[in-house]
């Protein structure tokens, strides 16, 4: 007996030692892949931030059960607890876009995230269907940092150059939070919805402190943190002119002229904020863009509310296995999104001056069609494929939008940009919840069949995001060339404020 529990020990130090060294190679591999130790912490911090706020609104979705039963509402309301946050974060999003242009970013973005995690706790806490909306009001006006924060930093501590992929990496997280909302909190939420805020409350607070030990960049893409991947090439054209991307140097050497109205005389960091929304909104292709991505996103809204109730109705699966086939979607999302930046950065550096619009329209096409067969189906082995290739190409449109808004946009004004963009995307996503349900709800009549019915109808947003994508080819190369020529014109901070 003696022996056989030595042997038992030593299989399960042997068992540990490989868990292990798997785990530091694996480390070893992701350093490598995203350029080295500073860069990796930095894109995984900020990549976790965005799992957290997925992970949250994926946990109400796959919690609708309990919630309804508990609080005794129905997906009307459901769809409600999503879209008041929402809401929020899309009124927040525009004062927040003015301080991540004007105060050090890392330590905004920290702060959040600590508020993040008070908000889960008191979410878990509450005992009426109207504390836990009034939980998720404030919840919603700490969310709305992330989106401003996030684009200007990743502007100014990555080259122009790679982008797509950095933002592929970053977005992923969201695909991670989802599928950990999903699979994780909600197999724990069919136990205790309560539990499952609490587990997600936990990891922010060290998250935050993380983050907000972060050092802040230099504004203008001066401070670019240095790669091994770029090639000496990449990174002398960098230096050169830290200000002026890949797409803009493209648009210049083609002699593409710029469009007047969009050439900045003064200083943009000094712009009040009703003139950067004007200015912001008179750029035809980030128009387009903030269509498209509102669309996408509002689709996603959906799917994450409802998903797991309409997998476990449509399919005819139980809820904890209807959070694995979830998991497997999420996957496939995850490709898409480091497809989608990578390919869209390719095509650039080969000289096509639309390359990230163009990966954008067709994986936005794709996942339309895609979708209608895995919506239609009763059997989940035929729908899986379906769902998890449409997931991976309505993933994959979102890397390189990110990083082409970045190209027509002035760096002094990325923090507002995102911030208008933020508010009407959010916005427009707030509605999701709140409409999906109602449309099942008052429309369909309830059960199987209207979620089903109503997820068919919102693919109809989803393909004018496709339809905006394609207009932002014939706009892109100019507003590219008027940011190029805004950056020329108006003065640069080399410093964080």
């Amino acid at each position: 007996m003696a022996r056989d529990a030595g042997m038992g020990r030593r299989a399960v130090g042997a068992a540990t030692g490989a868990a292990g060294r798997l785990g530091r190679s694996g480390s070893r591999a992701l350093t490598t892949a995203l350029g080295g130790r500073e860069r990796t912490r930095v894109i995984v911090l900020l990549a976790s931030a965005l799992a957290l706020a997925s992970a949250d609104t994926a946990t109400v979705g796959a919690s609708a059960i309990q919630l309804r039963h508990d609080l005794h509402i129905n997906n009307t309301d459901v769809g409600l607890l999503v879209s008041v946050t929402s809401l929020v974060a899309a009124a927040a999003s525009l004062p927040l876009g003015v301080l991540a242009d004007r105060v050090t970013r890392t330590r905004l973005l920290g702060a959040a995230i600590v508020l993040w995690g008070v908000a889960m706790i008191w979410s878990a806490s509450v005992s009426t269907f109207g504390h836990l909306l009034l939980a998720r009001v404030f919840l919603g006006g700490v969310t709305a940092t992330a989106g401003p924060t996030i684009a200007s930093l990743v502007g100014d501590w990555f080259s122009s150059a790679e982008r797509g992929r950095i933002y592929g990496y970053i977005l992923s997280g969201e695909l991670i939070g989802s599928a950990i909302g999903f699979a994780v909190t909600g197999g724990i939420a069919a136990l205790s919805w309560r539990a499952a805020f609490v587990i997600l409350a936990v990891p922010a607070f060290a998250l935050g402190w993380l983050v907000f030990k972060l050092p802040e960049p230099a504004r203008g893409g001066r401070s670019a943190l240095p790669s091994d991947r770029l090639s000496d090439a990449a990174d002398a054209a960098d230096d050169g002119d830290e200000q002026i991307t890949d797409a803009q140097r493209i648009a210049r050497e083609r002699g593409i002229e710029p469009d007047p109205a969009l050439v900045l005389t003064g200083d943009p960091q000094r712009m009040r904020l009703p003139d950067a929304i004007r200015y912001v909104l008179s750029i035809k292709t980030n128009v387009a863009l903030i269509l498209a991505s509102a669309s996408g996103y509002f689709f996603l809204a959906g799917v994450q509310t409802f998903g797991v109730e309409f997998v476990t109705k449509q399919y005819g699966v139980a809820q904890v296995l209807s959070g694995a086939v979830l998991l497997v979607v999420g996957a496939a999302g995850v490709v898409g999104v480091l497809a989608g930046g990578t390919i869209g950065d390719y095509l650039l550096h080969r000289g096509y001056l639309n390359g990230r619009i163009l990966v954008a329209a067709i994986a936005g096409t794709a996942a339309v069609v895609l979708f209608v067969p895995a919506i239609i189906t009763r059997s989940a082995l035929t729908a899986l494929p379906y769902i998890s290739l449409a997931a991976l190409a309505l993933s994959a449109q979102n890397p390189p939008i990110d990083a082409a808004r970045l190209d027509i946009v002035h760096p002094l004004l990325w923090g507002r940009a995102e911030g208008i963009r933020t508010f009407l995307r959010t916005a427009a996503q707030a509605f999701a919840p709140l409409l999906f349900g109602a449309v099942s709800d008052y429309i369909f009549g309830g059960g199987r069949s209207a979620l089903q019915w109503t997820f068919v109808l919102m693919l109809l947003p989803l393909a004018a995001s496709a339809y905006f994508l394609f207009k932002a080819l014939g706009t892109y190369p100019r507003d590219v060339a008027s940011a190029s020529s805004a950056a020329d014109s108006a003065p640069a901070s080399s410093s964080p404020p």
